[in-house]
């Protein structure tokens, strides 16, 4: 028994120092993070430098905003001013304006909600009572959006203090717009929110991604060491993708609705180079090549499934079919380049020989297909599917300028 309980002991002393050691490997990454996000914001501009800059905006709003209210005022219900600025520091100065209005509408109902239940019951408690449960189930409206739950919240401070006067409550509400005010204003005038640059981020990361999982899989078929397992790591592989796609359509977004209102005074001051933005078109493109690459990865796993009819190509036609798709990577992972720095010299000699050996390669494939048909109808129909993604993938990134 005592054997036993010590063992049991030891157990516990051993858990507890796995659960130390976790812990702290957790801390150390998250300081880790924090340390290279410091460091990203120093070399230059991106996107931690923009969540620096927003935040000191925030900041400076509420201060600004404390200043003006208590000091330069003597309001002495000044509090408002600077919560209502602080939070109106968005992430777009079109999302300012609208946050303002939901914001102050909220303010303004749960000021009176409160007023009123205060008047009625006469009581902290009941007051409470009554108008909170009201005004958070009007949080919930829509119209709102996420501002709505500083209608409750508004509403428990008033009660709170003790304050709910038609004077106390109109000095809120017009420390409220006070702040508001001055939320919104620095957001559009101090260095104003723009995501131009993600845009470009995101659409050449979608496509020096698309480029690595083509050279993935043409390596692994060259080498001819592949089988269900390895397609399957292709698929999740090209499924990642999407989610880089996501991320650009969102990025878009957010480019969009940074210019509103602001796209005027930015092009005045030469702060945006709105023209060297990738059109929208480009988004569509890669988007086409994402659902290309998906599906040949897929066909791929279907070929390399025993219990399925499709039968993968034999060995010297998939090589070939391999050396087709580390060019048309390697064409992905130049387009990613030029994105990223537009000014970059091109090498034309260079896209002249890559065009030469697509081409041979895309005529010896044809030779295979040919002899596949007589082999069999599954080998020739999985051989063909892979030649026609090829085929889409190539023709996107040349914008079909190139003949066939």
């Amino acid at each position: 028994m005592a054997s036993l309980g010590q063992e049991t002991w030891q157990g516990k002393t051993v858990g507890r120092g796995s659960a130390v050691k976790r812990a702290a490997a957790a801390v150390r990454r998250d300081l880790e993070s924090v340390a290279e996000a410091a460091r990203a914001a120093w070399r230059g501009p991106g996107r931690e430098r923009d969540l620096l800059v927003q935040s000191l905006k925030a900041a400076a709003a509420a201060l600004l905003a404390w200043v003006v209210a208590r000091v330069w005022i003597g309001d002495p219900m000044a509090l408002m001013a600077p919560w209502v600025a602080l939070v109106l520091v968005q992430a777009t100065v079109y999302s300012s304006l609208v946050q303002a209005a939901r914001q102050f509408a909220a303010i303004c109902i749960g000021a009176l909600v409160a007023s009123g239940a205060q008047a009625v019951t006469d009581d902290t408690t009941g007051a409470l009572a009554l108008s909170v449960p009201v005004l958070i189930l009007l949080s919930n409206w829509p119209r709102f959006g996420d501002q709505g739950i500083y209608a409750a919240t508004t509403a428990v401070f008033v009660i709170a203090t003790g304050t709910v006067s038609a004077t106390a409550v109109g000095h809120r509400l017009a420390q409220a717009a006070l702040g508001a005010v001055i939320g919104v204003a620095v957001n559009a005038l101090v260095l104003p929110p723009v995501h131009l640059r993600d845009v470009r981020e995101n659409l050449a990361a979608l496509a020096r991604e698309a480029g690595d999982v083509l050279h993935m899989v043409a390596g692994d078929l060259r080498k001819g060491e592949w089988d269900g397992q390895t397609a399957l790591g292709w698929v999740r592989a090209s499924s990642r993708l999407h989610g880089r796609l996501d991320a650009l359509r969102s990025a878009r977004g957010w480019s969009r609705e940074s210019l509103r209102l602001t796209s005027g005074i930015l092009r005045t001051v030469s702060r945006v180079p709105t023209k060297a933005l990738p059109p929208e078109e480009e988004d569509e493109r890669f988007s086409r090549v994402t659902g290309h690459v998906t599906t040949l990865t897929r066909t791929l796993a279907v070929a390399a499934d025993e219990g399925r009819t499709p039968a993968a190509p034999d060995a010297a036609a998939l090589g070939r079919y391999g050396e087709l798709l580390e060019l048309i990577g390697a064409s992905c992972r130049a387009q990613a380049d030029r994105l990223v720095s537009p000014g970059a010299q091109e090498d034309p000699l260079l896209d002249e020989r890559t065009e030469a050996v697509m081409r041979e390669l895309h005529e010896r494939l044809q030779e295979g297909l040919r002899e596949h048909a007589g082999h069999g109808a599954a080998r020739t129909a999985v051989l063909g599917a892979l030649l026609l993604q090829a085929e889409n993938i190539w023709a996107e990134l040349d914008g079909g300028e190139r003949g066939r």
